[in-house]
C-alpha cells in the first residue's frame, strides 16, 4: 500500500515529519483531538473528502456491499500483520503501527483488570481498517464517524466542510430526524462507512453485546464525547453507550511513543484470539 491509493498524503515522510514536531510523551488530555486551523494540512484535507463524499447512499450501499462478508477469508493474525503498512490521515495523535497502537490499547485495558473480551476488543478495535486492502480511500476508512441520512451536528469535526455534500441539497436529509424516526435506535441508522461498521459486521458472531458496540461506535465522537444525537438513540443504546464511554479512554489516552514489545506479548494475544476466534473468518 502507498500513501497515493490511501489518501491525501504527498508522502509518509510528510506525516512523520509533523508527528516529530507536534508529539510529547507528558501531553495533557485536553491536548489530544485538537482538530481546528491549526491541524495539519493532511488531516484537513482527509476530513474536506471524508465529508464531501461521506453520503447517505454512499454509506447504504458500502454496507449492502460489504455485509455480504465476501471478500476474503483470513485470520485475525494474518490481517494485523498487514494492517502494519497503514498510516492514518485521520489520527493526528500517533505515528505508531497499527499493531503497536491495539496492543498500546490493550495492555492498557488489561493493566486496568478489566475482562478477557474488553483486552480483546481492545487488541482487534481498528482492524476493520484493512478495508484498505480492498481499494477504498482512507477517507472511506478511518476518521470521526456520523450517521448520515439527516442533519450533520455542528459537533462533529469540521462541520463546515459538509457544504460541498450533495446532500447538503437535499432537503429531506436535512432535518434533525431525516429519513428515522425519534429513537429509532442506532442500528436502524446508516452510519458514515468506515473501518468500525466494516468489523463490527466481522467479528459480530464471536464477541459480546458490548464488545460489538464498543467496536462499531469507537469513532462515534459527536454521541460519545459530545452527547449528540441521543434523539435516534434507543434506551438499549444509551445502556450499551456506557461501555463505549468507558473503552474510548483506552483507544485515545494509551496513545504513547513507548512502543509495545510484539515478541513477549504474542503468546498471551494468541491465547487469547484463539479463545474467541475461529483460525480463518470471512471478511
Amino acid at each position: 500500500m502507498t500513501s497515493s491509493t490511501m489518501g491525501p498524503l504527498n508522502n509518509l515522510e510528510q506525516w512523520d515529519d509533523f508527528v516529530k514536531a507536534r508529539y510529547r510523551t507528558d501531553r495533557k488530555k485536553e491536548e489530544f483531538r485538537v482538530f481546528d486551523e491549526s491541524s495539519p494540512q493532511v488531516v484537513k484535507e482527509f476530513y474536506k473528502q471524508n465529508h464531501a463524499l461521506q453520503t447517505y447512499e454512499f454509506a447504504h450501499a458500502k454496507k449492502q456491499e460489504y455485509g455480504k462478508l465476501a471478500k476474503t477469508k483470513m485470520g485475525i493474525w494474518e490481517a494485523m500483520d498487514r494492517l502494519n503498512a497503514l498510516v492514518d490521515d485521520s489520527d493526528p495523535d500517533t505515528d505508531l503501527s497499527q499493531m503497536e497502537h491495539n496492543l498500546q490499547t490493550a495492555e492498557t485495558i488489561r493493566k486496568d483488570g478489566n475482562p478477557r473480551w474488553m483486552i480483546l476488543t481492545g487488541f482487534i478495535h481498528d482492524m476493520g481498517k484493512v478495508l484498505c486492502l480492498f481499494d477504498e480511500p482512507q477517507w472511506a476508512v478511518v476518521g470521526d464517524t456520523f450517521p448520515t441520512g439527516c442533519a450533520w451536528s455542528g459537533t462533529i469535526v469540521f462541520p463546515q466542510y459538509f457544504e460541498a455534500n450533495p446532500d447538503k441539497k437535499r432537503p429531506e436529509l436535512q432535518t434533525a430526524c431525516g429519513v428515522y424516526s425519534e429513537h429509532c435506535g442506532l442500528d436502524n441508522v446508516e452510519m458514515s462507512w468506515g473501518h468500525d461498521e466494516y468489523l463490527y459486521h466481522v467479528t459480530r458472531p464471536y464477541l459480546p453485546e458490548e464488545a460489538q458496540y464498543m467496536i462499531r461506535y469507537h469513532s462515534f465522537y459527536p454521541a460519545h464525547r459530545e452527547g449528540a444525537y441521543r434523539h435516534l438513540m434507543s434506551a438499549k443504546d444509551e445502556k450499551l453507550f456506557d461501555g463505549v464511554r468507558a473503552f474510548n479512554p483506552y483507544d485515545l489516552y494509551s496513545k504513547s511513543d513507548v512502543k509495545p514489545s510484539l515478541k513477549d506479548l504474542k503468546p498471551f494475544y494468541e491465547d487469547l484470539v484463539a479463545e474467541f476466534f475461529p483460525a480463518q473468518i470471512n471478511w
